[in-house]
């Protein structure tokens, strides 16, 4: 009953507003309006739009098979046959492109989503509950913190071995300390709200607390958080690839083809720029449109 009632008093509000002549719009309504106002958030949402189509339909738009070898047309420059030329192995480096975007995308996102679970877990158990758990809990964040992350991941991987399910662990151990700090720190301006302080105080459970009222409140915060986090764990496979700890041959990697690339540099310089251009675009793109996401979900600039 209190599910359906939550909706007849919306609603009616809803109807009120409107009687009163004003256009009722839900906060994220009103987000996605002032996001649309933002041209370059717009723009690169676009591209990153673009780049997820790329990776859905790679075995139609790519040219070639990535990984079809003929040492006959090895480092060959552009041609009608190979648009953007091939490699050291004849593989067609436009064809091994458009698959690297699949393994840069899902790295990034997929990592960033564990991170982000590792993450808002810590922080509400840290924020919420206080004391030793939330020492405890801080404790473990500064040691974690304490390392290059570079070195951290390099670390990681040594001992779990290369692979791009090894990658996604990684990086997520990598990167769910920055989250984690940032919905501590929510979670107890939270607590001090009477609303919280109510359902404290009336018996509510912990876990429903958290579910119903912390966790809804820290959406947009999370949905930044992974935004912005995804440019970071590209670039992290990127130089994991290239270092050859990462995406292991001959599965397509920007950071692998970076790498790879190098010693022919002066035969074709395609090899290296091409790869090193898309990890630029998709990494770009994502953190201005973060950008813009965050001003958009940031209530204190709607009127601005």
């Amino acid at each position: 009953m209190k599910f359906f009632s939550f909706f007849y008093r919306k609603n009616k509000y809803i109807e009120d507003v409107a009687e009163q002549g004003i256009e009722y719009t839900s906060y994220y309504q009103d987000s996605f309006r002032r996001l649309k106002k933002n041209n370059a958030a717009m723009i690169c949402l676009s591209v990153l739009a673009l780049m997820v189509l790329i990776v859905i339909f790679a075995p139609w738009i790519s040219p070639q098979d990535p990984n079809a070898q003929s040492l006959k047309d090895a480092l060959r420059g552009p041609s009608a046959q190979y648009f953007l030329g091939t490699d050291e192995y004849g593989r067609d480096i436009l064809s091994r492109i458009i698959y690297g975007t699949r393994i840069s995308l899902s790295v990034g996102i997929i990592s960033q989503v564990l991170a982000t679970a590792i993450g808002v877990t810590m922080g509400v158990l840290a924020g919420y509950y206080g004391g030793y758990i939330d020492s405890l809990i801080s404790r473990v964040m500064e040691i974690f913190a304490a390392f290059p992350e570079l070195i951290f991941a390099m670390g990681i991987m040594y001992v779990l071995g290369p692979g791009v399910s090894n990658i996604f662990i990684a990086l997520a151990l990598l990167s769910w300390v920055s989250t984690a700090r940032l919905i501590r720190g929510q979670v107890l301006q939270l607590k001090q709200k009477e609303y919280v302080e109510a359902c404290i105080a009336s018996g509510g459970a912990s876990f429903q607390i958290i579910v119903r009222h912390l966790v809804p409140n820290c959406i947009s915060t999370i949905i930044i958080m992974v935004t912005l986090g995804i440019p970071g764990a590209i670039m992290s496979e990127a130089a994991l690839s290239f270092l050859g700890l990462g995406v292991q041959p001959p599965t397509a990697s920007w950071g692998s083809m970076i790498s790879a690339a190098q010693s022919y540099i002066s035969l074709i310089p395609l090899y290296s720029v091409l790869p090193g251009l898309a990890i630029i675009i998709v990494v770009i793109s994502f953190n201005i449109f973060g950008d813009g996401l965050r001003d958009a979900l940031d209530p204190k600039l709607k009127n601005q």
